[in-house]
């Protein structure tokens, strides 16, 4: 898919992170969401930057400290937004996509990510 692969080339030319991988997750409207979570090594026992670009929809997306659940913090991810999380920050954070009770259009999030080879 030549257009995935350009996307891919320009967040890697503005974030200056390499990627191999790619996870597309589809939000139909605001009930459909992504519990707190902090996101698996894709290489095992490395924690990589993952870039997240969201189309559509805009959605709060939230962060918690691990061990200090009154540390929160959100950030408005709106339509052709691209969020870094660098390495470190998946070690102290979870973060999520809350369910919202206002009627919402569809949402697509693109991680891209460093994967084995």
């Amino acid at each position: 898919m030549p257009e995935l692969y350009h996307l891919k080339e320009r967040i890697e030319r503005f974030t200056g992170e390499q990627f191999q991988g790619v996870l597309l997750n589809y939000y139909r409207d605001g009930r459909d969401s992504v519990s707190w979570h902090a996101d698996r090594d894709t290489i095992p026992g490395v924690k990589t930057a993952i870039a997240s670009l969201s189309l559509g929809q805009e959605r709060l997306f939230d962060f918690r400290h691990k061990q200090d659940h009154s540390k929160k913090y959100g950030i408005l991810l709106e339509h052709g937004s691209l969020l870094l999380m660098k390495a470190d920050l998946q070690k102290e954070w979870e973060h999520r996509i809350a369910k919202s009770g206002i009627p919402m259009r569809s949402r697509i999030n693109m991680t891209f990510r460093k994967v084995m080879k």
